[in-house]
């Protein structure tokens, strides 16, 4: 099998452009958020949209739900799309929602989006009380069915918490460490040690708010940070999760950071001004470029069976231990 290449994290404006530019950058599996405030039903209507798009182009893009199906991608040439939430909307306060979501295809689940939810504390919070009562049950059920949980939004207390009540290793899909950068939405050494001590996987982002420099990151300073996260915890837990939002108009950042829950702007992290996606930095624009991030991982020192372990190997063995029952 062609070693795989996996993106576990991107909320595209999705399209065949972008189902074509992930075939030619051999992206064999991406993780698409499909809720960010959605309630239920609004979610089904976000797959809907997907089941037309996998009807529509089969020789591209089809629906992902286990780790097999990465090596099916990979075989074929094709994407599968594994579906996510960035908030726990969509199973409203009802936690029977929690294996449904998981039979129609969801395989991880943000506990919060920045703010507090009915499970736990987001980052922007001023104060962090932790996973609650239902966070607790909420997780427990996730554990049985194989819906991952995902703390990349959440506050230090409520992640910690996470770590360890989950009976299943947990993801930080989309972040990077706040020793590199320090941005709100950026992970503390002592959740990064916790999450990969435990098992869990770290996806590195590539979002401009989220790196050093912001748009004028570097690849050799993003590459060097990943060197030194791979020491600092080993490398078997680490991967990539872009956060790449391509193609979406600014009104856009509105719905992600403001939802239903405010009428005033959420100027959210790294903007002090009316709030719109940065610039990429040159050496990630788009799926086409994940060549730039392999071939950087090496010149920084890693081997070959670490830089296909960064690229998707990690995450492939996550999928294959995380995605079916307990």
């Amino acid at each position: 099998m062609t070693a795989p290449l996996i993106d576990n994290l991107q909320y595209s404006n999705w399209s065949e452009k972008i189902f074509r530019q992930l075939h030619q950058g051999g992206v064999h599996a991406v993780h698409a958020t499909i809720a960010y405030h959605e309630t239920f039903r609004e979610m089904v209507l976000n797959i809907e949209e997907f089941n037309r798009w996998f009807e529509q182009f089969p020789e591209l893009i089809f629906m992902g739900r286990t780790g097999d199906d990465v090596r099916r991608a990979a075989d074929e040439g094709r994407t599968a799309i594994f579906f996510g939430f960035q908030n726990p909307s969509p199973i409203e306060d009802d936690l029977g929602l929690v294996e449904i979501c998981h039979t129609l295809g969801i395989r991880f689940m943000q506990l919060t989006y920045n703010n507090q939810s009915l499970l736990a504390t987001g980052c922007y919070e001023d104060d962090d009380t932790g996973v609650t009562r239902f966070g607790k049950q909420v997780i427990a059920e996730m554990n049985r069915v194989g819906l991952v949980v995902d703390m990349s939004h959440s506050a230090e207390r409520s992640t910690l918490e996470a770590i360890e009540i989950s009976e299943r290793p947990i993801a930080i899909t989309h972040a990077n460490p706040a020793w590199w950068h320090p941005a709100l939405r950026n992970k503390s050494d002592e959740v990064l040690r916790a999450l990969t001590d435990a098992g869990g996987m770290l996806g590195f982002s590539m979002y401009p708010h989220h790196l050093k420099d912001s748009s004028n990151c570097t690849i050799e300073s993003f590459c060097q940070m990943v060197h030194e996260a791979a020491e600092r915890y080993g490398a078997r837990n680490l991967g990539l999760g872009s956060d790449l939002c391509q193609d979406q108009p600014d009104s856009v950042v509105s719905w992600m950071r403001n939802g239903r829950w405010t009428k005033t702007v959420d100027y959210g992290e790294g903007s002090a001004s009316a709030p719109g996606f940065p610039d990429q930095p040159g050496w990630f624009r788009d799926s086409r470029d994940f060549g730039n991030i392999a071939e950087g991982l090496a010149a920084v020192g890693f081997s070959g069976d670490e830089v296909a372990g960064l690229m998707g190997e990690n995450w492939l063995r996550f999928y294959d231990d995380s995605f079916g029952p307990q």
